[in-house]
């Protein structure tokens, strides 16, 4: 007997039951952009760094909520440590930039056949962090800039110490505000209707691609522009965590791992639902309950304090008193237990052995540890959390038991 949820509707009738859910999602505010800037600055004082960089992209939006795309053009915005903040641009994209600002600055241009890289030095001496060979100033560059902006930079920076600007980066977006969370929430909250209506859909003969491509009108009718990436594998398929380059056609039997997630307002989703289509195995009912106990003990373990590293050995302790393991080998988790999330996909700290980060309010993380089992099947149950003042709390509540996936009998 297939589990409750799974099958029974068409795509029509399951995209009518989808409604919009993103009408009153409201951006992040120039307020909140400003207070990131201001605490940036004040970890950069305290911890000596002079400047930062931060290349177009995420890093750039996240402290100026300027939108731009990183490219062969070394665009981006230069944050002293006191000040105010200038953007740096090609002089052709001058009125443009200023027109996707939300955080005002001067912008300092460069035509075509002149270097970026050493207007960006002027512009620190002129701002008044001048090079000193005794006391070099430290200057981050941002660590998701391209390696052509550090290496055009480098050979000009006689006098400054260049490093990465991640201290401050990962810093500042590894603990959300309430807006953050907010946003993120409503995000996985419509992935996961999108995920219910994706298992209800589900008939003999079905292919991941049609499901996949059902996942993105889906997400379209809950508001999203459509799925930021979707995984839909079927069968023993479903033991590769990102996937196999083969369509696959649903059986009777076949174990179904679908992760998929989308981005609005700047902010992203990411949950994975893993289920039977047709009758249910024990080795099948085995596997998914002990999938669901090494996420639960993840997740128990996830304590304001404790460092990251121990998140993921109390997963694979859980994973080792069921036979699985130890550590990366296979039948087991052959990858880190989660990763931080927020505007991308896998931002720090990570669940992971070795980061030794504490655990802090506001970080927002993945719990994600999947069993692989070779040539059978493979289960990954993930959701994400995020650290109050009282310890971990879901964003989305976990898969409830193999029979009723999404806890629809409750």
């Amino acid at each position: 007997m297939t589990g409750i949820g799974i099958g029974g509707k068409t795509m029509d009738q399951a995209l009518a039951a989808l409604s919009d859910m993103s009408g009153d999602m409201g951006a992040i505010s120039r307020i909140e952009h400003l207070a990131r800037i201001e605490r940036a600055q004040g970890f950069m004082r305290d911890n000596g760094i002079a400047a930062v960089y931060l290349n177009a992209g995420t890093n750039m939006s996240y402290f100026t909520g300027t939108k731009w795309y990183a490219s062969e053009r070394m665009v981006g915005a230069i944050l002293p440590a006191r000040g105010a903040l200038e953007y740096i641009a090609p002089a052709f994209e001058e009125s443009t930039i200023r027109d996707f600002m939300l955080v005002e600055g001067a912008v300092n241009c460069w035509e075509e056949h002149e270097s970026p890289y050493r207007l960006f030095i002027d512009v620190l001496a002129r701002m008044g962090i001048a090079p000193d060979s005794a006391a070099p100033p430290r200057i981050g560059i941002c660590e998701s800039a391209a390696f052509f902006i550090a290496d055009g930079i480098a050979p000009l920076a006689a006098g400054y110490a260049l490093e990465n600007a991640k201290p401050v980066t990962a810093h500042c977006r590894a603990r959300k505000s309430s807006a953050e969370i907010a946003l993120m929430q409503r995000v996985k909250d419509m992935t996961l209707e999108v995920h219910k209506a994706a298992a209800s859909i589900l008939h003999e003969g079905i292919t991941t691609v049609e499901v996949a491509d059902f996942i993105a009108q889906a997400h379209r009718k809950v508001g999203a522009p459509g799925s930021y990436f979707c995984i839909v594998l079927f069968g023993e398929a479903t033991a590769y965590p990102h996937g196999v380059s083969y369509v696959q056609t649903l059986k009777p039997g076949d174990v179904v791992l679908i992760d998929t997630g989308c981005q609005i307002k700047g902010y992203i989703s990411d949950i994975t639902r893993t289920y039977v289509f047709g009758e249910i195995t024990e080795r099948q009912r085995f596997v998914w309950n002990a999938e669901k106990a090494a996420q639960q003990a993840a997740f128990a373990a996830a304590q304001l304090g404790v460092p990251c590293s121990a998140v993921d050995a109390a997963a694979r302790v859980s994973l080792e008193t069921n036979g699985f393991g130890p550590g990366y080998k296979l039948p087991g988790l052959p990858h880190r237990t989660g990763h931080g999330i927020g505007m991308d996909i896998h931002e720090w700290p990570y669940l992971v052995g070795g980061d030794n980060t504490p655990l802090d309010v506001g970080m927002c993380f993945s719990n994600e540890p999947m069993i692989c089992i070779p040539g059978e099947f493979g289960v990954r149950h993930e959701d994400h959390f995020y650290m109050t003042e009282t310890g971990p709390k879901w964003f989305t509540e976990p898969a409830h038991t193999i029979d009723d996936p999404f806890g629809l009998a409750r």
